[in-house]
């Protein structure tokens, strides 16, 4: 995953405690939506370094005539929406399916939903149906962004991190390292003939254990049973992928090899025809004379 930039964490660990203040006084008034958006513009442009002017664009327009409270934009494109709710409003699976619609109807991946509270940011799929993933939740009153842990998730959300494409980059690390990856790894051929050979040293002249014998034992008794289900497919295909890429670049690479083997062995043909036309001119000039 992205670092952090030493300028990003140093505004971080400046702002984020005073807006945890101003944000307990706001519960404490109870705020309605409208004033939650103020506040919410306010994080972004002291907490997360955005332009209040070019960076931030509020009511963005949505395909139907819907309107998302803010839109967070890097390069005249839409790096995440965001969906607020009122300071005082529990978050829930209603306010997630509004804002995951707004974004699945502009084709934006990202989208934020917030009570200035609780912040969840979501990855949003449109391949097939739209399917959601939430990336992280942030607690801000609970935030503490000398912790590793919380310094991350907020560059998230930070124009710093939007640079880097830091959203995409911790989305397909949590793709990657999943328990679902893990658990589809383990029943790939090369590991369970890893697992097959150690079994061997642990005790000599042992029966024979065939890889299928491992890898039924590990789906029967060892991996959880939703680790091996639908949910696991993406798991299984991303493996799959990387596994076909692989061999292709192996038999490229050895395609290449054997080239390069075979421009040798022209080469010292010709040097070595050269050599012998040269020695047999002397031999020739040398039986005239």
């Amino acid at each position: 995953m992205a670092n952090v930039p030493a300028m990003v964490e140093k505004r971080l660990k400046s702002a984020v405690p005073r807006f945890k203040d101003i944000l307990q006084k706001k519960v404490e008034e109870d705020v309605n939506e409208a004033d939650t958006v103020t506040i919410i513009t306010d994080i972004l442009v002291e907490v997360f370094g955005f332009d209040r002017y070019s960076d931030i664009t509020k009511e963005y327009g949505i395909r139907g005539n819907y309107k998302c409270d803010l839109a967070v934009v890097f390069k005249e494109k839409v790096a995440y929406l965001i969906e607020v709710k009122s300071i005082g409003t529990n978050l829930s699976e209603k306010h997630l399916k509004q804002a995951v619609n707004y974004a699945a109807r502009e084709g934006i991946d990202d989208v934020v939903l917030t009570n200035g509270l609780q912040w969840q940011l979501h990855r949003v799929t449109t391949q097939g149906k739209v399917q959601t993933e939430r990336l992280c939740e942030l607690d801000f009153l609970n935030l503490d962004p000398k912790r590793t842990e919380d310094l991350e998730q907020l560059f998230l959300l930070c124009k710093r991190g939007v640079q880097k494409n830091a959203i995409s980059e911790f989305y397909e690390h949590s793709q990657i390292f999943s328990p679902y990856t893990v658990g589809a790894l383990l029943l790939t051929d090369p590991i369970l003939r890893v697992v097959r050979a150690e079994l061997r040293k642990l005790k000599s002249g042992m029966k024979p254990v065939s890889p299928e014998q491992i890898k039924d034992m590990l789906e029967k008794q060892i991996i959880k049973r939703d680790l091996l289900g639908e949910d696991g497919d993406e798991a299984r295909k991303l493996i799959a992928r990387a596994t076909r890429k692989q061999r292709k670049a192996a038999m490229e690479k050895n395609k290449n090899d054997l080239s390069e083997t075979q421009e040798a062995v022209n080469r010292e043909s010709v040097e070595e025809s050269s050599s012998n036309g040269d020695a047999t001119k002397s031999i020739w000039r040398r039986f005239r004379r």
